[in-house]
């Protein structure tokens, strides 16, 4: 079984900056992409952000794309999304993934419990 655990959500200004963490336990995760997809709130869809293959190869969301940096660090099962310049828009509960790279939630074996970011305006 492997577990998820993210941090490093909160609330933050517009253009402002946060980094989130997610700690891979379990098994070793180095050769599994790791993804973070977030959910915004009134019931909308959970939709891809960023993910980083075994090899450190990163692929992200349009919407993210120059403002979002994902990476991880394989001694220690863990990947960062550094966030900056974040908009209200921003705002959602997200989530880190490990399995199949992909942009569709449905490759993803496993999933932390989410980690909630808000942008005020």
């Amino acid at each position: 079984q492997v577990q998820l655990v993210e941090s490093g959500g909160g609330l933050v200004q517009a253009g402002g900056s946060l980094r989130l963490s997610c700690v891979a336990s379990g098994r070793s995760g180095s050769t599994y992409t790791m993804a973070w997809f977030r959910q915004a709130p009134a019931g909308k869809e959970r939709e891809f952000v960023a993910a980083v293959n075994w090899d450190t190869t990163t692929y992200y969301a349009d919407s993210v794309k120059g403002r979002f940096i994902l990476s991880r660090d394989n001694a220690k099962n863990t990947v960062y999304l550094q966030m900056n310049s974040l908009r209200p828009e921003d705002t959602a509960v997200y989530f880190c993934a490990s399995g199949v790279l992909s942009t569709l939630q449905q490759t993803y074996a496993y999933w932390g419990q989410g980690t909630q970011v808000t942008v005020s305006s």
